[in-house]
């Protein structure tokens, strides 16, 4: 089974990475597509240029090998919807696809174009907090409710199934907040992407920017850039 993880990645986050990881594992996903979204079509457009959001991406997911940076949406003209880019995933790949959404995206995907379209598709696991009460569903999902991985396995599409992970309070609209306050990205994100925002002086303005601050930063011993992480 393959992975899909959309966004506008704006920026790109741990609250992002963690959970695709956990769900990847725990559905023993051949691989898990980041695919940056061009064209939001409900709701703001993102801060950050389409090459900015690409490269964020792939700062983040080069270091781990079953994720893979697609940037498929970034290529279509037009707003960029799911149904679009399953159906050009499906044509691609032949294995089921896996659908990674949050629980608050979940509960509006019954107004996504085409959503029906989608579940013939991909199947959907709704990633949530642990002791997450799942709320009484509609009726078009209560029949789809997978209890099992297995159940996922044996189908091709179709099947809803929660999964409890681990739940980052990290929010995009609150990093570039905090950016255009003047405060670093760090440890909020791979520090590559961290330090690509700040070179890059992404999410505030240039004439804000402190130089002083940056001598500062680079005389201090990174102690990230020498962690050693196992999985």
């Amino acid at each position: 089974m393959i992975g899909i993880m959309g966004g506008t990645f704006d920026p790109i986050h741990f609250g992002h990475l963690r959970p695709a990881l956990e769900v990847s594992e725990r559905l023993s996903l051949s691989q898990v597509r980041f695919i940056p979204c061009k064209v939001p079509p409900h709701r703001d457009q993102p801060m950050a240029s389409p090459e900015d959001r690409l490269k964020m991406v792939e700062l983040s997911v080069k270091n781990t090998p079953e994720f893979y940076l697609d940037d498929r949406e970034l290529r279509r003209e037009g707003a960029s919807y799911s149904v679009d880019t399953l159906k050009s995933l499906c044509e691609e790949f032949d294995e089921p696809m896996v659908l990674m959404l949050g629980a608050d995206a979940f509960h509006g995907f019954n107004r996504w174009k085409n959503w029906r379209a989608i579940l013939e598709m991909a199947h959907i696991v709704i990633s949530c907090r642990p002791g997450y009460k799942i709320p009484k569903l509609e009726s078009w999902a209560s029949g789809r409710m997978a209890e099992s991985v297995e159940e996922l396995e044996n189908s091709k599409a179709g099947k809803l199934l929660f999964m409890e992970v681990t739940q980052l309070a990290i929010s995009a609209t609150d990093i570039r907040r905090q950016r255009l306050e003047g405060l670093s990205a760090r440890y909020l994100m791979p520090i590559e992407v961290a330090d690509y925002i700040t070179e890059n002086q992404l999410y505030c303005n240039a004439q804000d920017t402190d130089s002083s601050q940056s001598i500062e930063v680079n005389n201090i011993i990174d102690l990230e850039r020498h962690a050693v992480l196992s999985r």
